[in-house]
């Protein structure tokens, strides 16, 4: 006999009687998810502590490298005519630098065509650059007379080959752009009754870039593109290849480029336009304030992050997943200890923190004293140096032991990746428990439902017996 459902056969509610079991039997399963919870809230409080450490080693760090503190900024009277950039080799100082011509790329111009789709003819162009020398310029015709050409040789370019592929004015621009051999070409429409003209420019600037161009082939096609600044000229310039060229402190410099690089040791000029400029470098402490800045911050940051973690809610009776963490309590004592502790160094040297202007408030963070930083950075700096920073490749310098201290709670063996570890393992191990607890629960409703199964097919055929005998009975009365 089958009973499609618990309940039907025997009449009664085993269904609800089932469930409670199971409710029963399934208590253990919410008390280890309760656990889980926790662990997992423990370990997410973890993540957002080892975050808050790493903001701060960045900040360490940054104040444990001694080029922080030996860096040079860069200052121009006038920015329209130049600006300079440094690096670390920069060194104080001031320079009177007049602008009196710009570097600037050759460019050569052919003559018009009807038709930017006209045939032109077929043929090798080869490309030549380096320096003309001597001779005229003649500005109207844009033509040397009397020229030399000193070929650049650590420049050279693969021959580009003219056929019926790309023939037009059109195919042999593009045939230019394509081999990338240092020139860009353009087809340029003036307006006149032969409007299309070829325009062929340098993309290096300087008079070494200057551009000879040798043509084989058909006559039209040289006729076109030949050029020697030394001899025949089928083109003509309109910009010619120079060099920029200025003064520093009176001393003559010649660039290639608008940038121009080592003029001033460590220093960079990138040359606007002609015209006078003064350059000032100076010690850059600003960006030295800033990164004492950042890092007041970034331990403020981390002290706020453990009061969060830590914290008790009395309304609600709810405690933060770290309230009472050794291994936090344990952190902040032993970073506080290295900011507190002096540094060693000579008599010039600043050895805690207030010297310059950080200090630790009653509830724990940092404040910083601007202008007792500034006038720090400004009459010592090499002092505020060593109290961050070791040259030497010591563990001297707040910087540098905070950093080690960082490094040594979150590596291996430290104590947060320890605890963090254990987590993970009480973790496996719960879930392992979870999974082998959820299997026996489940184990034990299927008896009980097997068990109710077998009470409702009982009842049911005790029913049924009890029904055929009352009706006899009742037929042998009649």
């Amino acid at each position: 006999m089958t009973i499609s459902s618990i309940g039907v056969g025997s009449g009664l509610d085993l269904s609800t009687l089932l469930t409670q079991l199971q409710t029963a039997e399934s208590q253990p399963l919410v008390d280890l998810q309760s656990r889980q919870t926790s662990y997992t809230t423990k370990l997410s409080a973890y993540g957002q502590l080892q975050s808050s450490l790493n903001t701060l080693q960045a900040a360490a760090d940054k104040l444990s490298a001694p080029s922080l503190f030996q860096g040079v900024k860069a200052s121009s009277s006038a920015s329209d005519v130049l600006s300079a950039t440094t690096d670390t080799t920069a060194v104080a100082g001031s320079y009177a630098i007049n602008v009196t011509q710009m570097a600037q790329s050759q460019a050569l111009v052919a003559t018009g065509q009807a038709s930017a789709k006209t045939v032109i003819g077929h043929g090798t162009i080869s490309f030549d650059f380096g320096t003309i020398t001597g001779g005229s310029f003649d500005a109207a015709t844009g033509k040397y007379t009397g020229a030399g050409f000193t070929p650049d040789t650590t420049r050279t370019a693969a021959p580009i080959t003219i056929d019926a592929s790309n023939d037009t004015l059109e195919g042999i621009r593009d045939a230019i752009n394509k081999a990338k051999i240092g020139v860009t070409a353009s087809i340029v429409n003036d307006g006149s009754g032969t409007p299309n003209r070829l325009v062929l420019t340098s993309t290096q600037t300087g008079q070494a870039s200057s551009m000879k161009i040798s043509v084989t082939g058909d006559t039209t096609l040289q006729n076109l593109l030949g050029n020697d600044p030394a001899g025949a000229q089928s083109m003509q310039q309109t910009l010619k290849g120079q060099d920029a060229q200025l003064t520093v402190n009176g001393i003559a410099i010649t660039s290639a480029s608008n940038t121009v690089k080592e003029a001033i040791q460590g220093t960079t000029l990138n040359v606007a336009k002609i015209g006078s400029s003064n350059v000032n470098l100076s010690t850059d402490t600003a960006s030295v304030a800033s990164a004492v800045n950042d890092f007041v911050k970034a331990f403020n940051g981390l002290q706020g992050m453990a009061a969060t973690l830590t914290a008790y809610n009395a309304d609600t009776k709810q405690a933060a997943p770290l309230l009472g963490d050794a291994t936090l309590r344990n952190l902040q004592t032993r970073i506080r200890q290295t900011l507190t502790t002096p540094q060693d160094g000579g008599p010039n040297d600043m050895k805690v923190l207030s010297e310059i202007g950080v200090s630790f408030q009653k509830d724990g963070t940092l404040a910083v004293d601007s202008d007792k930083l500034n006038a720090a950075l400004a009459n010592n700096l090499e002092g505020v140096s060593h109290l961050f920073a070791s040259a030497d490749g010591s563990t001297a310098g707040y910087g540098k032991q905070l950093s080690a201290l960082v490094t040594n709670v979150t590596s291996s063996g430290g104590a947060l990746k320890t605890a963090t570890d254990g987590i993970n393992t009480t973790l496996k191990q719960l879930d392992d428990q979870y999974t082998a607890m959820s299997a026996r629960v489940d184990d034990t409703v299927a008896r009980y439902r097997a068990q109710f199964n077998q009470l409702d097919v009982l009842m049911s055929s005790m029913n049924n017996t009890m029904t055929y005998l009352t009706q006899q009975f009742a037929a042998m009365n009649k």
